[in-house]
C-alpha cells in the first residue's frame, strides 16, 4: 500500500513539472567582432512565458552606459531577433555586453561582442554647382517619417518600410486592434540613410478581432515624429483588396450594358 501511494505522489509531482515548466531563455550574436559602422543581428528564444509580453534587450557599451534597451517580441516558436545598426555617428570601439530578459521569469541571458575602430568616410561634396536652397533643405529635415505597409492578400506577414530624416533615436512600431486594444510592440533602429524595415506576424488569439489595424511608427523623446497606416485584417489574414476591382468590373457592365441598349432598335411589324 506504501509503494502504491509512493508511486501516486511521484506521478502527481512528474505531471506538475510538466505542465508548469519553467521559462529558460538565451541570446547570441552572428559575429563575434565587427566594425565600428557595420550592424549585427541579435537573436534568441525564450520558453514558457506571456506570448503578449516583449523580451527586453540591453546592450551596453565599452563605458558602461547603456547604449541601446529595445523591447521586442517572439513568434511562434519562441524566437526573437533584432538588427542592430550602429548608432550616429558609429559604435565606439570596445566590448559591448547584451542582456536579455522577460517579466515572466528572473533569468537573464548573456553575450558579447567587439566593436573594431573604423574611419568614418566624410561626405562627399555635391558635383552640382546649382547651389541649395534653404527653403528646400528645411523643408527635406521637416519631412519627419514617412511609412507604409505590404502585404499580400490572405498573407499573415505585413512588411513595415519607411524613412526617417532623424537617425538618432529608435522607431518603436505599436500595432492595435481596431478596438484598440495594444496588439505588439516592436523597436528598430534607423539605418545609414534612415531607411527602416520590420516584419509583423499576423495570427492567433490576438489577431482575433476583424477589422482595420492601426500600425503607428514613433520617433522622440516625445514622439515628435509620427505615421499611422492601417491594414484590414479577416479571420486572422489580411483581406484581399477586391472592392476596388469589384466596383471596376461592375461598372464596366453597366457601360457595356447601355452601350447595346443604345445601339439595340425596336422594330414594329408593319400592317397590310
Amino acid at each position: 500500500m506504501l509503494k502504491i501511494s509512493l508511486f501516486v505522489v511521484l506521478t502527481i509531482s512528474l505531471a506538475s513539472t510538466l505542465a508548469f515548466a519553467e521559462p529558460t531563455i538565451q541570446v547570441q550574436t552572428s559575429m563575434d567582432e565587427i566594425k565600428a559602422l557595420e550592424s549585427i543581428w541579435i537573436t534568441g528564444k525564450i520558453t514558457d512565458v506571456s506570448q503578449y509580453k516583449p523580451v527586453k534587450l540591453r546592450i551596453i557599451g565599452p563605458d558602461g552606459a547603456i547604449v541601446f534597451a529595445p523591447q521586442i517580441t517572439f513568434n511562434d516558436n519562441w524566437e526573437f531577433r533584432k538588427l542592430l545598426n550602429p548608432p550616429v555617428p558609429s559604435f565606439d570601439a570596445g566590448k559591448y555586453i547584451v542582456t536579455a530578459s522577460h517579466e515572466d521569469t528572473n533569468m537573464v541571458a548573456q553575450t558579447e561582442f567587439t566593436v573594431i575602430a573604423q574611419e568614418i568616410p566624410k561626405n562627399p561634396v555635391p558635383e552640382s554647382s546649382e547651389p541649395v536652397k534653404i527653403e528646400e533643405r528645411e523643408l527635406k529635415i521637416s519631412t519627419g517619417i514617412s511609412m507604409f505597409a505590404e502585404a499580400e492578400n490572405g498573407s499573415d506577414i505585413i512588411k513595415i518600410n519607411g524613412n526617417t530624416t532623424y537617425r538618432g533615436a529608435d522607431i518603436t512600431i505599436v500595432v492595435k486592434s481596431p478596438v484598440g486594444n495594444l496588439i505588439t510592440i516592436d523597436q528598430v533602429t534607423p539605418g545609414i540613410n534612415g531607411d527602416f524595415e520590420v516584419e509583423i506576424k499576423v495570427g492567433g488569439s490576438m489577431w482575433k478581432e476583424d477589422g482595420d489595424y492601426s500600425i503607428t511608427a514613433n520617433q522622440g523623446a516625445s514622439s515628435e515624429y509620427k505615421k499611422l497606416v492601417t491594414v484590414e485584417i479577416k479571420d486572422g489574414v489580411v483581406v484581399p483588396e477586391f472592392g476596388v476591382l469589384v466596383s471596376l468590373v461592375l461598372a464596366i457592365s453597366i457601360i457595356s450594358i447601355i452601350a447595346i441598349s443604345a445601339k439595340s432598335k425596336l422594330i414594329i411589324p408593319s400592317k397590310y
